[in-house]
């Protein structure tokens, strides 16, 4: 038995692995993803809470030519442990490193790219499908938790994949109770019972020849239905009935902490050829007493010290989402109507003093952005002013409701949209540099970008004095704290804060403090330099407009095709003023710190003034 993780030659040891080799391995991964975690921060919790559950998987299925597919993805760490990357993970969701998701360009054992939740029993259907369509033989087996089954996709999916009877194995990763020993040991028995030649048997003897016999027939065919139901009723958890009910046939629960029997229980279901859902019960944050006594905390953590469990933080400074969480608190002190609305991210998004506090005005409606959105429209309908606070990246996903069931009825939903821009270590799943470019499209909609802690505090009393539907978007991480003049007004507005005779710099929220930089340099290149801070995108407030100035440039932490600089650009189309726009490509932006991607991809102040320069300089 190796000791240490980075001896092994995975997937293939795995196959040749005792009982008790794979018990020790257990115990091998979770230090070694404490180790690693511990010094890059990741997802930590739900990734020890599955090191058996995927040590079966590779055991019993052969990645990659049978597909598993983990939904959302952040629990794939042990996955990718498993099938050769443990080499990687000093570089885990660091810049040019190994993503905390799924990735087939990392490896062909990836795959299907997840990083959103609730969408891999879809992608296990097509998969299915395909399959059966080019007449190929391989297994695919879809991996979801308890808490991305409420996201009402993953019900689509499954009715789909029960109506189609086509063959997929779905592993329910339940995290969410606590396993009873009557109810496993039962549920084993029957579970047997099903994939037995003989029970096989009978249930086709009784399909094919009683049911064929006339009405006698069918009645004693009705009859025996009847009793397998009532034994199914009385048996099963009501969560085996429902699967049930969908055309699955269910195992479960299953200690997902018992390798022996989670290998057993997918034997048998890979020996059927129907859809199969296998419930498992883990828990998260296993082995490790921090992360057990602290999910939440452990989710989603930064680098951490592994024997306290505390963070390694530089700085105690507010973040944005803290400074919005407190002063909602304040605004619901003053207003009884206002209420809050998460998406199963109520402590992420800084809502957990708003929750404590008003526990009545509080919903946490599950991982369900569609129905959190129509949901906000529906007490707004009756007279409640609700904050939707959704990260940006998840926001887009109920971009029709938005436009229909808000903004169609004007009805005053405020959007508190977090994690808005490059979001880090998460990569491409989690940037939220989209919203300008889906947002700036809907009728009736006000776009407000405020630029630090104190102007998201007065965004959020602007968006409440407007009664009608308004977007409040703000970055990750530690606000930054600036004085205005305009601080002192009531309205949001792009206000100036030095003229310049050649060159006008339009700087979007969080962009404002590389836009001070970039003015800084353009002046000492001996450039006259004016500088606007953008507050409030839509409607678009042309006030500080110096139609004199030659060049105009915009910055903003938003994809750049259709984006605020598009959008200015065109309103100023009539106008003698040359528009050049500042942001992200378009393209799908890698994991890495902002400073990082901001130098890979030219934003960095110096790089843009050299690029002015050129232009100024082109021109002459």
């Amino acid at each position: 038995m190796k000791k240490n993780i980075l001896d092994y030659n995975f997937p293939q040891d795995l196959k040749t692995m005792s009982q008790d080799e794979l018990e020790l391995l257990s115990y091998s991964i979770r230090d070694f993803l404490i180790e690693k975690v511990s010094r890059t921060g990741g997802h930590l919790a739900s990734n020890l809470g599955v090191v058996e559950l995927t040590i079966a998987l590779h055991k019993v299925f052969n990645s990659p030519s049978d597909k598993i597919i983990w939904d959302v993805g952040h629990q794939s760490y042990v996955h990718k442990i498993l099938t050769g990357r443990a080499g990687d993970f000093d570089t885990l969701r660091q810049f040019n490193g190994i993503s905390g998701f799924p990735k087939e360009k990392e490896s062909p054992h990836d795959v299907y790219d997840t990083g959103h939740s609730s969408t891999s029993v879809s992608a296990a259907a097509g998969m299915a499908c395909a399959r059966e369509i080019k007449g190929e033989k391989y297994e695919v087996v879809a991996v979801i938790g308890d808490g991305s089954l409420t996201g009402g996709m993953a019900y689509e999916a499954l009715n789909n994949i029960g109506a189609s009877k086509s063959k997929v194995i779905v592993i329910l990763n339940d995290n969410g109770m606590s396993i009873s020993k009557n109810i496993g040991g039962i549920s084993t028995h029957l579970g047997t019972l099903r994939t037995s030649k003989g029970y096989l048997s009978a249930k086709r003897f009784i399909k094919n020849n009683i049911g064929n016999r006339g009405s006698l027939g069918n009645a004693v065919a009705h009859g025996l239905a009847g009793f397998k139901n009532d034994i199914k009723y009385t048996i099963l958890r009501k969560g085996g009935v429902l699967f049930e009910e969908l055309g699955f046939t269910y195992f479960g629960p299953v200690d997902g902490h018992n390798i022996s029997d989670l290998i057993d229980v997918m034997e048998r279901a890979r020996s059927l050829d129907e859809p199969v859902l296998i419930h498992v019960i883990t828990k998260k944050g296993k082995g490790y007493r921090n992360a057990e006594n602290d999910p939440g905390k452990f989710h989603g953590i930064g680098p951490f010290n592994p024997e306290t469990g505390e963070l390694k933080r530089e700085s105690s400074a507010a973040t944005y989402s803290e400074i919005m969480g407190n002063h909602l608190v304040k605004l619901g002190e003053i207003h009884p109507e206002i209420a809050a609305i998460t998406a199963a991210m109520g402590e992420a998004t800084g809502l957990g003093g708003f929750a404590e506090r008003f526990p009545d005005r509080f919903f946490d409606v599950g991982i369900a952005e569609q129905h959190a959105v129509a949901f906000a429209a529906g007490l707004s309908k009756c007279g409640i002013r609700p904050v939707c606070a959704i990260y940006s990246s998840f926001l887009q996903r109920a971009y029709d409701q938005i436009m229909e069931d808000v903004c169609m009825q004007k009805l005053p939903v405020i959007f508190a949209i977090d994690r808005a821009g490059v979001v880090g270590a998460d990569g491409e799943t989690h940037h939220g540099i989209y919203d300008l470019s889906y947002l700036l499209t809907v009728p009736e909609l006000t776009v407000l970008t405020p630029c630090s802690g104190r102007s998201l505090e007065k965004a959020m009393d602007y968006a409440f004095s407007l009664n009608k539907p308004a977007a409040i978007r703000y970055p990750r991480g530690e606000a930054c704290e600036y004085c205005f003049e305009s601080d002192d007004s009531d309205e949001m507005k792009n206000f100036r804060v030095f003229s310049g005779k050649d060159v006008d710099i339009w700087a979007c929220g969080n962009m404002y403090g590389y836009g001070l930089k970039l003015a800084e340099i353009l002046k000492s290149k001996g450039i006259n330099t004016g500088l606007v801070c953008v507050e409030i995108v839509k409607p678009l407030d042309l006030g500080p407009y110096d139609k004199n100035v030659p060049l105009l440039i915009t910055l903003e932490d938003n994809d750049v095709s259709g984006g605020f600089g598009v959008h200015l650009a065109a309103e100023l189309s009539g106008e003698n003023t040359e528009v050049i726009s500042f942001g992200w490509p378009d393209k799908f932006v890698e994991q890495g710190s902002f400073d990082e991607l901001a130098d890979l991809y030219g934003l960095r102040p110096e790089q843009i003034a050299e690029r002015i320069c050129e232009h100024i300089e082109g021109k002459a």
